[in-house]
Order: C-alpha cells, then sequence, then structure tokens
C-alpha cells in the first residue's frame, strides 16, 4: 500500500524548530523528523519521551545485584580462600570489579534494547525520505494519507513561510514504521 508524505528540507536549526512548532499549533501530524545532531527541543516539541534513562538504571541496578552475588558466591561460599589474613566477605575487593561490570553489562543491554526498539537488524529495508537528511539538512516528514488538499497545501505553506529550503511531496511504497 502506497503511503503518502510531504517532505520540508531546512538548512537552519532555527527555522526548523519554528516551522515544528507552527505545524504542532495547527494540529498537523508529523510524522518523522530528521537532524544531523541530537536537538532535546524537537523531543519536547513531538512530544515523544525515551524510556532508555530508566531501561538503562533497571538493568544497572539488575548488573550489580548479579556481579556481587556472584562474587560473594565464589569468594564466599564456592570456594573460601584465605589470603593475606583477608577475611572471606571482603567487600572492598568487589567494587572495581562490579563497576567495570556494571558498566559494560548496561552498555551492551542498551545497545541489544535500542536496536529491539528500533527494530534495527541486519538485512531490515530503510526508506530514505532524503539522502541529505543526517548530512547538513534538518527534515520534516508530514504524513500527507489524512489530509484533505487545503490541509496539505497549509502544511507546505507553513513550511515555506517559516524558511524551507525545499517541499516535496513523495509516495512510497514500503514504510518501515
Amino acid at each position: 500500500m502506497k503511503k503518502n508524505f510531504k517532505i520540508g528540507i531546512f538548512d537552519q536549526e532555527g527555522t526548523f524548530v519554528s516551522s515544528l512548532e507552527s505545524l504542532r499549533k495547527e494540529g498537523l501530524e508529523i510524522f518523522e523528523v530528521f537532524t544531523p545532531y541530537p536537538m532535546h527541543e524537537v523531543f519536547k516539541l513531538l512530544k515523544r519521551k525515551s524510556r532508555m534513562p530508566t531501561v538503562a538504571y533497571f538493568m544497572g541496578l539488575a548488573a550489580i545485584i548479579s556481579t556481587l552475588g556472584f562474587l560473594y558466591y565464589t569468594a564466599v561460599i564456592n570456594w573460601p580462600v584465605v589470603y593475606g589474613g583477608k577475611p572471606f566477605n571482603s567487600f572492598p575487593s568487589f567494587v572495581v570489579i562490579t563497576l567495570v561490570l556494571t558498566i559494560l553489562i548496561v552498555t551492551i543491554g542498551s545497545l541489544f534494547v535500542f536496536s529491539a526498539r528500533s527494530r534495527l537488524f541486519p538485512g531490515r529495508d530503510n526508506t530514505i525520505f532524503d539522502f541529505r537528511a543526517t548530512n547538513d539538512k534538518f527534515i520534516i516528514v508530514l504524513s500527507a494519507d489524512g489530509l484533505d488538499q487545503f490541509q496539505s497545501e497549509r502544511a507546505g505553506n507553513i513550511m515555506k513561510e517559516t524558511g524551507a529550503v525545499e517541499i516535496v511531496d513523495k509516495e512510497y511504497e514500503n514504510i518501515a514504521t
């Protein structure tokens, strides 16, 4: 099934953000935005929130508990070896390896969670709305399927008035959402 999109291409961050604000005020649905670098105000304007910090926190908590549990089990319960007069449960010796393993587990776990959530996997066919999307241009993609002719023209006019360099209407066959 083919889907229609109206794509606005911007050169500057300020005009891009003002266009996003204007489009949101009009109540138009923004399908996706592409920027050459992360912009936190875009998340606020689109009312999107990431749960990755929460996921990373709980992965870190699980990593700390499991690492300390493993170290305690191996050093105190399974194979207690007294060396240098140190007690079996010598917690300070567990701190460094716990910190390093926690960072490793959170990093790798976050990579997998992000990849799964974004549906990034080998062989996935991505829809590229504009090849300049992450080089030096700011891109707004509006879904034009739910818009009538007047709303579509109004969206194009808003983007043009706020500084869009180019407005493109495109039709795509397969959209990976």
